[in-house]
């Protein structure tokens, strides 16, 4: 069975609507109005009653349904999107097991179309690779620079193992070459890891914050307090404006701004270096991120204190949670950067507990592309490697 997108929150329902014909399937009655009532459902149960009827007919349907159920997913609702991959994947499953054919052709076109939900060519992708799968995977080196990350990530696979059998073949001016070429196409943390650590040991030097896009140079300002727990919601100095010059009553003292560098190859930033471990504290820091020009953007934050962002003096997003566990990418944030100057601001709070797993207080902020691809600045300074 094809299941590699069924939400488990909808597994169910393959299994407890009625038994579907599998040798008369038929066409629903109006396919757009079925897959319109499937994109209308919404959070907390609205709309499954009549999504669960229009599911039932849309899996009725021949395999002329699937180029149109791919299309919808683009436009739709994440539950939306379970709903039409679950009626795609029973169709298939059905017209597989009763041998008839399927779209290939209109597949590799639509898996062609580059303004396609990612996740709708994914989906594609593996219908193919259902149907043929040695022509499927000859066109796996060809998503090198697909803007879907699962596509892309098959592509980089295939030259990390092409690499590892040219080191097993003691080919390593090779195996660079081939690793260096994964590198610049991997998005996805565990295989730009593998990859660097490859070319470490081979003798080379890797820029990982380049290749994310992590800001390593902030100008910094704290502590101030978190008493009770109450600096998250209370406004300091810095939100009202930015004086890299001024200085404010802190906690126990006056302060102000100081440079604070990284080089943590994962762009975090210590707020113990500069301050020492501290309890009940808020601090903030300070990037100017000059954009060549207008673009959309992501900012990718890492943190397991309590935040708060803004980018050009415009709150994005806060967590008041605190030791909730930090990784890349924890929180994605869209925004649009403007040409030359943007300032971002973060906030970070630490809370009063005490035990050694509460001690980090750190971040970590990055400026990417939805695919992950990082947007550097025109004012990032040189790295050693250049």
């Amino acid at each position: 069975m094809i299941t590699r997108f069924l939400s488990p929150c909808l597994g169910w329902l393959v299994l407890t609507v009625a038994p579907l014909e599998h040798a008369d399937a038929k066409p629903p009655a109006d396919l757009k109005k079925q897959i319109a009532i499937i994109q209308a459902v919404g959070t907390e149960g609205t709309g499954n009653a009549e999504a669960a009827v229009a599911f039932r007919e849309l899996a009725r349907a021949k395999a002329s349904a699937l180029l149109p159920l791919l299309r919808a997913i683009e436009p739709s609702n994440p539950i939306a999107r379970n709903w039409l991959r679950s009626a795609v994947e029973v169709i298939v499953e059905r017209e597989l097991a009763a041998t008839k054919p399927l779209p290939f052709a209109d597949l590799k076109a639509f898996l062609a179309d580059r303004t396609q939900s990612p996740e709708a060519r994914r989906l594609a992708f593996d219908l193919m690779l259902a149907i043929d799968r040695a022509t499927a995977e000859a066109m796996v080196p060809g998503f090198l620079d697909d803007p879907s990350t699962e596509l892309r990530r098959d592509a980089v696979e295939l030259l990390i193992s092409e690499g590892r059998k040219q080191l097993a073949q003691e080919t390593g001016d090779t195996a660079t070459a081939t690793y260096r070429k994964a590198l610049d196409s991997a998005r996805d943390v565990d295989q730009i890891q593998e990859i660097a650590k490859a070319l470490t040991n081979l003798k080379q030097q890797v820029d990982l914050p380049r290749h994310f896009g992590f800001l390593t140079d902030w100008q910094i300002i704290g502590p101030f307090h978190n008493n009770d727990r109450k600096g998250f919601a209370e406004e300091f100095p810095p939100e009202n404006s930015i004086n890299l010059k001024a200085s404010y009553p802190g906690k126990e003292s006056k302060v102000q701004w100081q440079a604070l560098a990284t080089s943590d190859p994962y762009g975090k930033v210590d707020l113990n270096k500069p301050y020492g471990k501290l309890k009940e504290v808020t601090s903030y820091a300070y990037h100017e991120f000059n954009s060549a020009e207008t673009q959309p953007a992501e900012l990718r934050l890492g943190c397991k204190n309590a935040w708060k962002v803004w980018l050009n003096g415009q709150l994005l997003f806060g967590r008041d949670e605190y030791h909730r566990g930090q990784r890349i990418d924890q929180y994605k944030m869209p925004v649009q950067l403007k040409k030359g100057t943007n300032s971002i601001l973060i906030k970070l709070c630490q809370n009063e507990q005490k035990e050694d797993w509460t001690v980090q207080w750190e971040f970590q902020l990055r400026v990417c592309d939805t695919t992950g691809t990082a947007i550097l600045a025109t004012n990032r300074p040189k790295s050693n490697l250049e």
